[in-house]
């Protein structure tokens, strides 16, 4: 029987390995040039270069490499048993194996920097001797062996520790050929061998472990593995593999299945169905700027050449990364279960800002002018102060320098100061206005409700329910945002969301480990069970989504159980995997200047429990100054906190020490709020298993329509106004909002200052809103010019329909500019707008009609 490489080399023990790679023909000659230009991209990537390190921005950057390396020698030499490095015990953990391999990397980068503060450390032939035989001791002891290998999470084996392991091999790697010859290609045949997702000791586009941010880190390091042993086929072969990455995902189209990657609409996913751009996405930007860097000047890369790569990556920063950045802040509905880490919004970014300033330098013209200006906008516009000792690459350092140096370019945002961005791939949408940015998370049958993994993101059941961030613009957003909002608000009472009264228990709780673990059924730590049922379970309804047109928006959202709770109905499941019913709401969202419509349908729980539906929620420091202010509808001043029998027509929330504020407005059904305002204290680690027992005091502010148990469904719709004042507040009872319709069939709000009427309908049949008839489930936008010209925007919210069809009753209308696929035409009393969806994916289309 002929054996796969991959089951020979698990067959093979670590001392015959190493034996057979001693004989391997590698360095026979001299290094090709692409793999020695390769080499020395990658080590002016990592070390910097002469001129770079000359610069005095750059110091902290390299004293900070200096000390890392001094702290790990220190470690090394102060070992005990069973460890490489003090404090780093070995062979139960694949986390302190990562830990070491990345250790190692730091020494043999100390060793390679050019230039720099005064310093033993650099060309240092017997700290990189230490290294080599370090390597070669992990190998033969902790990582070597495939039967004692590849326990705990796989990313350790096929992602991270390769990851260090090869900037090491790079950094190393003219005294590896000189000294250990047969310990470069030892490391990477292990290396191929615990690639155990992929085929054959290399990578699987077919896997769905090698996709998105995975791939490009596995190809990267490929690369540079290739470029130690100068072996052009696997150089070749990764970086064909890599390019798979720069493709946009279309959705009938799916390329090996895989539905990881970015979207027309600048979505981008992970893990499947998880919406990611904020932490995977950001992962993936990285290296794939680093990965053009590295390629640099080499005759591998797309046929028509590095600048293809550079104008797709530009495309991603504009539409897929710009508008979920709110002053340096990294919006939480992206970041998954990196929303329970302890590092913030703000650091999210850094990593952006420096492919950004890599990619300028890449760019050419009017492309780089805009890049540059962009980094200028984040430095300007971030209540953090960004560390460039943070980023990776000491070049990058004193790029950044010549950037913000630049008087020739001004500083401008990546996004025009209006701007809405639908998301509907992922599930998602970002409405900007000067003064504030509203972002909305919601879930479907495609898209994750949630995602928890690895301890982290404990408590995330509803964040993907209509829960939305109100980003106040001038603001400090780790005080309202951020680990210290999720550890003090409820995770019931998330803002925006609707949720059945019941306590929950997380993953450990229930079951005392991070995972369920019942391999019999299909669970463990990484199956597709577990992804699809405890990860990241998905909900069980088709809408979601919605149409924007120009600046404005209007999704919709229909609640639903998640998939557990389906399939345990069905009898799929084990019994002890415990599962969660979802309580019931039909919902829109209405984005437009001053005002986000909310409407809430058919609000209540089949299982008769108690539901709350949560208007806002708001954190701030204990310290702050908060007034709270209102209105109650029979004009007399609102009397306080509590839940009130008379009904309101506007609150008031200010942060006179912030000089912030927001404003709710009640249009229509339910107006009798509770609103409440508590000193709350938990730690940060009920968000996540690792995060340090940390106390976060904040003032919770909260509004909430409260349902009792057995209560019929209810209908309430409200408008949240960023920064209004009571004066104005006041005047919304002359108008200019209307509600039209708001049940489980249609919800449309009509604006008549702006003379814009939207509306989602979520049911078969015709539904009437104003001079508008929508036929069958569509979102659609609506705006009258002064001159009776009408702008119009349709989309399928369920991405099920071929066609959604309008009419505009009245006078007939001529088309004027309008979106291939939509098709104008007379019916009697009025106009009949039809877009043809059918493999749109949600996407909005647009008419001009006159």
């Amino acid at each position: 029987m002929r054996l796969s490489r991959r089951a020979l080399l698990s067959a093979v023990p670590a001392a015959p390995l190493l034996a057979a790679a001693l004989n391997s023909p590698a360095h026979a000659a001299p290094r090709g040039a692409d793999h020695e230009r390769i080499l020395a991209n990658t080590v002016a990537l990592l070390a910097g270069t002469p001129e770079s390190n000359a610069r005095p921005e750059a110091a902290a950057k390299l004293a900070a490499i200096d000390t890392t390396a001094r702290d790990r020698l220190a470690a090394l030499d102060a070992a005990g048993p069973g460890e490489l490095f003090r404090g780093v015990p070995l062979g139960e953990n694949e986390a302190h194996l990562t830990t070491s391999f990345q250790y190692l990397a730091e020494i043999a980068l100390a060793t390679r920097v050019p230039g720099g503060p005064a310093s033993d450390l650099p060309g240092n032939a017997a700290v990189r001797g230490r290294v080599i035989d370090a390597l070669a001791w992990l190998h033969a002891t902790h990582y070597g062996d495939q039967s004692t290998g590849y326990y705990g999470n796989w990313h350790a084996w096929e992602i991270g520790i390769s990851t260090h392991l090869s900037r090491a091999l790079v950094l190393l790697a003219d005294e590896l050929a000189a000294q250990r010859p047969d310990l470069a290609p030892a490391l990477v045949a292990t290396m191929d061998a615990y690639l155990r997702n992929g085929e054959d000791g290399d990578v699987d586009l077919d896997s769905r472990f090698h996709t998105g941010a995975n791939l490009a880190d596995i190809t990267t390091n490929r690369v540079l593995q290739g470029a130690v042993l100068d072996d052009a086929a696997r150089v070749t072969k990764a970086v064909a593999d890599h390019l798979t990455v720069y493709a946009t995902v279309d959705p009938y189209h799916l390329r090996h299945g895989v539905t990881d990657g970015f979207y027309a609409d600048g979505s981008f996913i992970q893990h499947a169905s998880v919406a990611y751009t904020g932490s995977y996405g950001t992962s993936l930007l990285t290296r794939v700027v680093q990965t053009i860097k590295i390629l640099q000047g080499t005759g591998h890369g797309p046929e028509d050449g590095l600048e293809a790569l550079v104008a797709t990556v530009t495309g991603w920063l504009a539409d897929g990364f710009a508008p979920l950045i709110h002053e340096g802040w990294m919006m939480e509905l992206v970041r998954g279960r990196a929303v329970s880490r302890t590092t913030t919004g703000y650091a999210a970014v850094a990593s952006v800002v420096e492919a950004v300033v890599d990619l300028s330098a890449h760019a050419t013209g009017a492309e780089a002018d805009a890049l540059k200006g962009y980094v200028k906008h984040l430095r300007e516009t971030s209540r953090a102060p960004l560390d460039p000792a943070a980023f990776l690459s000491p070049v990058s350092v004193g790029r950044y320098a010549d950037i913000l140096a630049d008087a020739s370019i001004p500083a401008a945002d990546l996004n025009p100061p209006a701007r809405h961005a639908a998301f509907n791939a992922m599930d998602k949408t970002v409405h900007r206005r000067p003064g504030y940015a509203f972002a909305l998370a919601r879930s479907s049958s495609r898209i994750s409700k949630y995602e928890y993994m690895n301890g982290e993101n404990l408590r995330p059941w509803f964040q993907g329910e209509g829960a939305h961030h109100l980003y106040l613009s001038g603001q400090d957003q780790t005080l309202g945002h951020g680990t210290a909002f999720y550890a003090t608000v409820s995770p019931t009472r998330l803002a925006g969301v609707t949720a059945p009264v019941e306590e929950r228990r997380t993953v450990p709780e229930l079951y005392g480990g991070f995972w369920y673990d019942n391999p019999g059924a299909g669970f463990t730590s990484s199956s597709e069970a577990q992804n699809t049922y405890v990860y990241f379970p998905r909900g069980t309804h088709p809408f979601s989504g919605g149409a924007r047109l120009g600046a404005y928006g209007v999704a919709g959202l229909v609640q639903s159980d998640d998939a557990a709770y389906a399939a345990a109905q069905q009898g799929l499941l084990p019994s002890d995997l415990r599962v969660h019913r979802n309580a019931r709401a039909t919902k829109s969202w209405f984005m437009l200047d001053d005002e986000i419509v909310v409407m809430a349908a058919g609000v209540g729980d089949p299982a008769g429990r108690a539901v709350t539906t949560t208007v806002d929620a708001r954190v701030s420091e204990p310290a702050d100054e908060i007034v709270l202010s209102g209105r109650l509808a029979n004009g007399e001043r609102w009397p306080g906190t509590g839940e009130r029998a008379a009904p309101l027509a506007w609150l008031r929330w200010a942060d006179a020490t912030r000089a912030t504020a927001v404003g709710y407005v009640f249009l229509d059904g339910e107006r009798r709020p509770a609103v409440t305002l508590d000193t709350v204290t938990r730690s940060l680690r009920v968000l996540r298993a690792s995060n340090p027992d940390t106390p976060v005091t904040r003032r919770v502010f909260s509004v909430t329509f409260e349902q009792p148990a057995g209560d019929r469904p209810r209908a309430m719709a409200w408008a949240l106004v960023p920064g209004a004042s009571e004066r104005r507040l006041s005047a919304y009872a002359e108008g200019p909002l209307a509600v039209l319709s708001n049940t489980t069939r249609l919800q449309a709000v009509e604006h008549t200052g702006l003379r814009l009427l939207a509306a989602n309908a979520f049911a078969h049949g015709t539904h009437r809103a104003g001079r508008l008839s929508v036929e069958g489930p569509a979102s659609v936008l609506l705006r009258e010019a002064a001159d009776g010209t009408v702008s119009l925007a349709l989309a399928d919210p369920t991405t099920e329909r071929d066609r959604v069809a309008v009419v505009l009753r009245g006078r007939r209308l001529r088309p004027g500019e309008v979106d291939a696929g939509v098709t104008v035409r007379d019916v009697p009393g009025g106009t009949r707008v039809e877009a043809a969806t059918g493999r749109a994916y949600g996407r909005s289309f647009a008419a001009l009609l006159r």
